[in-house]
């Protein structure tokens, strides 16, 4: 029985959780023999601490992903399969000549053969008034929904998620969406073949 570890760019408890139960979800069809491992070493991201645009959480996500897999390479890591960034910001849009911000967390998963996927959360819309402590007044957001739920430490408990949608979704399950919807085309290949008609990562 093999043994494939996952390589987080965060050591936060809640990305680390969310990769985790994302393993226990489609692990068997990833690799219905193997044994998962999740370890967590700390990256830069290369973006802001709040991204405010989905570009930009794209990016951080992957640059997150291509730092793990550096240190892979330098360490000699060679259990380590995949490499997972995970980003979480806000998306701001235009809508009818109303701003519209939206809270999203993103994933980017590469393999060990460079191939790259790209999951995504969903989105949830920011009260105004949060919206405009983080995008107007550079606020981070982690101080902001602080503020905002007169608690201490939200991220690393339920997160912003937790906060809007009155832990419904924590911010960690969030994640897991994300990490769930990156693998899909690791997991789920049929769907992703040139034949299936379907785009590749």
């Amino acid at each position: 029985m093999g043994k494939i570890v996952v390589a987080v760019g965060s050591t936060r408890r809640p990305k680390l959780n969310a990769v985790w139960e994302a393993l226990t979800v489609f692990g068997p069809l990833l690799d219905p023999n193997a044994q998962f491992d999740v370890v967590g070493v700390e990256v830069e991201s290369g973006v802001r601490h709040t991204p405010l645009r989905r570009n930009e959480l794209m990016a951080g996500a992957r640059r997150r992903a291509e730092a793990v897999a550096r240190l892979a390479r330098e360490r000699q890591e060679t259990s380590w399969c995949y490499f997972v960034g995970l980003e979480g910001g806000l998306d701001v849009v235009e809508e009818q000549g109303r701003r519209l911000v939206f809270l999203e967390n993103w994933a980017c998963v590469l393999n060990t053969s460079g191939r790259c996927a790209y999951g995504q959360s969903g989105a949830i819309l920011l009260p105004e008034p949060l919206a405009v402590h983080v995008v107007d007044e550079g606020v981070e957001l982690a101080d902001a929904i602080d503020a905002f739920a007169r608690q201490q430490g939200v991220r690393d408990a339920q997160g912003a998620w937790g906060v809007l949608t009155a832990n419904l979704i924590t911010r960690q399950d969030a994640f897991r969406t994300a990490v769930i919807n990156a693998f899909a085309p690791f997991y789920n290949p049929a769907a992703y073949s040139t034949d299936s008609g379907a785009a590749t990562g």
